[in-house]
């Protein structure tokens, strides 16, 4: 049964949204609703305008044409402090000064919520312990952050992210440097937030089977375009994975969730090897 609830109007939409880095345009004319209340993944081959579309619906990047909305309201006519109070975004690759600690990067997830002389308040204080305890962070607290491995690393940047309290999570690539036990712990979280907290979450991932087990609603890029939208076992078929990522595959039923399960079909030599040992079995 599907847990989106599409009759809401979206709080975070994009309309006509074109964008462009030095001249050259990445999206075009782009039309997206971000269903409330549930875990958005975007998808796509490298180069086809996912982590571009997360930084322009973050207000991080000024559109070409069209426009961000939140609320119904440009993002462009909002402060930038507003903005950061309803939507945290986490980027790739994200830097910080050498030295710095895991809590005092945590902390800095309560800038939106804090006055210019505004003193340290125990919101503030609470917020960043629930971030650490969530993340698995609170033996890192005191460690700095360039003496972490990049999994550390990575669960101190989403801590951040979590203490700002926010109810729109932005995530680019949240996985990246992150173990399969880390992996799935991490993807576990985000289902949480939404399920337990209804935060709004869209991810750009690369794992479609991850994607398909933990998101409800999927969007494929290509070319800087919308090629498919809806629900994993709506969208994820083999000629919409081969439309997008030019891959041939088989879709099978994932024998742990029911969930789609792509397989990519080898090629060449492998392929007759694989042939050769599966007919071997079934003698």
């Amino acid at each position: 049964m599907s847990r989106l609830d599409l009759t809401q109007p979206p709080s975070l939409a994009a309309e006509r949204l074109s964008l462009s880095y030095g001249g050259t345009t990445i999206v075009a004319g782009l039309d997206l609703a971000v269903p409330e209340r549930a875990f958005t993944a975007l998808l796509g081959p490298n180069g086809s305008g996912k982590s571009t579309v997360l930084r322009a619906l973050a207000g991080l990047l000024a559109p070409k044409s069209g426009a961000v909305l939140l609320d119904g309201r440009s993002i462009a006519d909002r402060p930038a402090k507003e903005t950061a109070r309803r939507i945290g975004i986490l980027s790739q690759g994200p830097a910080a000064p050498e030295g710095l600690t895991v809590l005092d990067l945590i902390r800095q997830g309560r800038y939106p919520h804090r006055s210019l002389f505004g003193r340290w308040s125990q919101a503030d204080e609470d917020a960043c312990a629930q971030a650490l305890r969530l993340t698995g962070t609170g033996a890192l607290c005191d460690r700095p952050l360039d003496s972490l491995s990049g999994g550390q690393r990575q669960r101190a940047w989403i801590a951040m992210a979590l203490a700002q309290e926010t109810d729109i999570l932005l995530l680019d690539e949240p996985t990246t440097f992150l173990d399969l036990t880390h992996q799935i712990e991490l993807m576990d979280l985000i289902a949480s937030l939404v399920d337990e907290r209804g935060t709004t979450v869209v991810a750009v991932l690369h794992d479609l089977n991850q994607a398909a087990r933990y998101a409800d609603h999927m969007v494929f890029l290509k070319a800087g375009k919308i090629a498919a939208t809806g629900e994993p076992g709506q969208v994820i078929t083999a000629q919409v994975v081969e439309q997008v990522f030019g891959v041939a595959t088989s879709i099978v039923p994932d024998p742990v969730t029911g969930t789609p399960m792509c397989i990519p079909r080898a090629k060449g030599r492998r392929a007759g090897r694989l042939r050769g040992d599966t007919e071997g079995n079934r003698a």
